[in-house]
């Protein structure tokens, strides 16, 4: 009847696993007593003006005969079932893509056995394009379009574009087909062919029935699987029920499997966790620390010499001397501290002071030795074994056995990771000695309270005079065109200076003008 749509189906024995298979039985079984010829729903064909409705039957029939046949008291609980079983897709409105059961004289017609859920249908969205193409090609009013088809439609064929003549061919082809059969069985079977894809493909809103229940499918993986007591009794008191099957009882574990399990836990109670409200705390003191840092939160100091009319940050970066910012960010960790060259020269001065700069130097020889090509590495490598780590070296360093062998392994073959487990156990020495230290020293202290030190001829200067002295600094082509700058400014000073005499004794003798009218 419908086998010419050859949409995806599962073959691979997944019908028998499926959690929803009992319930798919659990409807057939009610659909079969539905479809009996003497005991079941009446099927009728209704006759309309100039045309004919074949094999339908009312929704207030399905509630009566659920009420009947299932001893079912509440007629709520009869629509409530048969709505259920509509959303599955067993029987369907003839002329709604909502699969609900309504309680009046809505006509409904059964699904064939071929698109039951029971046979783990898995269309495609190419099969899907295929019917709505299809139904494009038909020019019936009941085949028209719903609104989220044609969106479906378009989405669909934005997706598959490359190979929409295909499609085409195959939605034509279905198309002939279905011309040849009976106007009749042609109608019953555009409906059914309807309801299935109202079914894998529903109205936005409505349920998707096909999807598995995780919880589901996770106690069909694990059938063995110890119940939940509630209010302190276990589950086993429904095995009094007569529909109940027991569980079947699981074996004992093995001793080996006991040791496992301790070890397992045992692992669990040393790893280290985090309370959401210590995460989020430590996110605060991040971000109130680094906020002055942020140029979207603060204006930064010295300001952007791109955006303001003042070249500080330019002089604070020709000058040794480094701002006061810039040095508070080495207080906040050693990496900060490290990442700055300014930073690493101070940090590797404070070391040199205290004759322990050897830790500091292996962990940048490290750093370097990464970044060097390949073919300089083997000889890279002897050399900081023989300056740190070699028998007698002139600036060894303090490591413990454990990554003093493994390192010594890692020479015999040299590469650019050879010193990572060294390097990591003099970075950890550093972070808890030598940085602190650094931190607490004098130099230290007296680079954070040093302000930023303009002498008082840069502050006089004018934004313009800042920017010739660095062009004429960096250019000395440019100094004789400077100088003559300066004269004509000096020029223009000077007739500036003569005008404001001549005008000032002007304004006097006008003044005395008419002191003399004034008088007489």
């Amino acid at each position: 009847m419908a086998q010419g749509n050859n949409y995806g189906q599962s073959n691979n024995g997944v019908a028998d696993e499926s959690p929803n298979m009992l319930v798919y039985r659990k409807m057939e079984d009610v659909i079969a007593r539905m479809q009996d010829e003497k005991n079941g729903i009446p099927i009728r064909t209704v006759k309309s003006f100039l045309s004919k409705i074949p094999s339908v039957f009312s929704g207030s029939d399905i509630v009566q005969w659920l009420t009947k046949n299932l001893s079912i008291e509440d007629p709520v609980e009869a629509l409530h079932l048969g709505t259920l079983m509509a959303a599955h897709g067993y029987f369907f409105p003839i002329s709604d893509h909502v699969l609900t059961l309504k309680d009046d004289g809505t006509f409904y017609r059964f699904q064939t056995p071929y698109f039951w859920p029971s046979n783990c249908w898995e269309p495609e969205n190419t099969d899907y394009a295929v019917y709505l193409c299809k139904r494009t090609m038909q020019n019936k009013a009941r085949l028209e379009l719903a609104d989220y088809e044609a969106e479906s439609l378009a989405r669909l064929q934005r997706a598959f574009a490359r190979k929409w003549e295909f499609i085409f061919m195959q939605a034509e082809a279905q198309a002939k087909v279905d011309k040849k059969r009976d106007k009749i069985e042609r109608k019953i079977l555009d409906s059914q062919e309807r309801a299935f894809w109202d079914v894998h493909r529903p109205v936005p809103g409505c349920v998707n029935t096909t999807e598995v229940d995780i919880k589901k499918s996770s106690r069909m993986r694990n059938p063995h699987k110890t119940r939940k007591s509630v209010y302190g009794l276990q589950n086993d008191i429904r095995s009094h029920s007569p529909t109940h099957t027991p569980v079947p009882e699981t074996k004992a574990p093995t001793e080996e499997q006991l040791c496992q399990e301790i070890k397992y836990w045992q692992m669990q109670l040393d790893k280290h966790r985090l309370k959401m409200s210590k995460v989020a705390e430590s996110l605060l003191t991040y971000t109130e620390q680094y906020v002055e840092y942020d140029p979207f939160l603060q204006p930064s100091d010295p300001s952007n010499p791109w955006l303001s009319d003042d070249a500080t940050f330019w002089e604070t970066e020709i000058s040794k001397e480094p701002h006061q910012q810039r040095v508070k960010r080495w207080g906040f960790r050693m990496d900060e501290a490290l990442k700055d060259p300014v930073g690493r020269e101070q940090f590797l001065k404070f070391l040199e002071s205290e004759f322990s700069s050897e830790n500091l130097r292996f962990w940048l020889a490290v750093e370097d030795l990464k970044k060097r090509p390949i073919r300089e590495v083997p000889v890279r490598v002897q050399e900081i074994w023989q300056e740190f780590l070699a028998p007698g070296a002139p600036s060894a360093i303090n490591l413990d056995s454990k990554s003093y062998d493994k390192t010594t392994q890692n020479v015999k073959e040299a590469g650019r990771y050879t010193f990572v487990d060294a390097q990591e156990h003099i970075y950890k020495l550093m972070k808890s000695d030598s940085y602190p230290r650094f931190i607490r020293s004098s130099a230290y202290q007296e680079l954070l309270q040093a302000k930023k030190k303009l002498g008082n001829t840069l502050d006089r200067r004018t934004s313009f005079e800042k920017f010739t002295r660095n062009v004429v600094k960096f250019n000395p082509r440019w100094l004789a065109y400077w100088q003559q700058c300066r004269g004509e400014i000096a020029y223009i000073k000077e007739i500036n200076q003569s005008s404001a005499v001549l005008l000032k004794g002007s304004s006097c003798s006008m003044e005395a003008d008419s002191v003399i009218i004034h008088t007489s």
